[in-house]
């Protein structure tokens, strides 16, 4: 074989070739390029993290009385829109990624400080009633402002619906802990400590204690660190 022929030879050998099989489809033989793809979307971890720990440690400080603020209604914005609105946000967005398990716990949260806040909207008729209200007979004040009694006082029941409140969560956040063993240890201890405090608000509620109440809501200052 003359060298004309061994370079013919090696020319043919490095091209790509395209064969058509038997049912009429083409095998090609060809290595397509991998595009370079670029993440267009933002992590939303930390937003979500930020609006729940946000969110906690208002709950935490309001319920320590500190400064002797005894009255927690200026939570319910943040409540609402950071703690909420946003924390569902990142919620969406963690399915958008992939990521189950922030799309489960992050919208979970979020209908957590949603409801929370509705507890102290006036309009809800849970603790309060509209002062619109105050010129109607008084059975209609009590089907308005559900624990509220003639005088404007709390009935008993509303520590107790409240414990079943946290028991409820407390329930479910056991489900996130383990579910978080395997994840980082800062994530797991983030939902240990929550079980704690969700675990002694209900013991609270339900004893009418109030050193219980302000160690839970001291547990959630922890709990707002490490989130």
């Amino acid at each position: 074989m003359s060298s004309i022929d061994m370079e013919k030879q090696a020319a043919n050998s490095d091209r790509l070739e395209r064969l058509r099989t038997d049912g009429g489809h083409v095998a090609s033989t060809e290595q397509p390029s991998l595009p370079v793809v670029h993440r267009r979307l933002a992590n939303p971890a930390p937003l979500g993290l930020l609006s729940f720990a946000t969110g906690i440690f208002l709950i935490s400080i309001l319920g320590v009385n500190a400064r002797g603020v005894t009255t927690p209604n200026v939570l319910v914005g943040v409540l609402m829109f950071f703690g909420g609105v946003c924390q569902f946000i990142s919620g969406i967005m963690e399915f958008v990624a992939g990521n189950t398990f922030g799309a489960t716990v992050f919208p979970s949260y979020a209908a957590f400080n949603f409801s929370y806040a509705m507890i102290y909207i006036p309009g809800t008729g849970i603790i309060a009633c509209e002062s619109s209200l105050l010129n109607r007979s008084w059975s209609a004040i009590d089907s308005a402002a559900a624990y509220t009694d003639s005088s404007g006082q709390l009935r008993s029941e509303f520590g107790q619906a409240l414990a079943m409140y946290c028991w409820a969560w407390f329930i479910l956040t056991v489900i996130f802990t383990v579910a978080a063993i395997r994840s980082s240890w800062v994530l797991f201890l983030t939902l240990f400590f929550l079980d704690v405090e969700l675990l002694l608000l209900a013991a609270g509620y339900m004893a009418n204690s109030s050193a219980t109440l302000v160690t839970a809501n001291s547990v959630g200052f922890i709990v707002g660190f490490f989130a």
